[in-house]
């Protein structure tokens, strides 16, 4: 099991402004060490064969071609809304006169 006790984590929880109780100190250790443990055993299955990756699977440009297509006019857009002024949608005002 990795070498992550309590003091280490209370230790990065200071560093990050964390407020952790006692038992949540405990716990945390003791789950950082279980990640700290897989990561290890992943690095030592890995050989210098294996490229490094970051999905397992490839990925592929997922974009559309940009095309023009059929769009609204100003009025069909604004058919819809609740309110609407000077051919904008009207919405509340969510701040005080700035």
């Amino acid at each position: 099991m990795a070498e992550i006790n309590r003091d280490d984590v209370a230790h990065l929880a200071k560093l990050a402004h964390i407020d952790m109780t006692d038992e949540e100190l405990d716990r945390m250790a003791g789950e950082l060490a279980v990640i700290v443990d897989s990561i290890k055993t992943v690095s030592e299955v890995a050989g210098d064969d294996v490229p490094a990756t970051s999905h397992p699977i490839p990925l592929s440009n997922v974009f559309r071609e940009d095309v023009v297509g059929d769009t609204l006019s100003n009025e069909e857009a604004l058919l819809g809304a609740p309110d609407n002024a000077d051919g904008r949608f009207k919405v509340p005002a969510i701040l005080d006169g700035e």
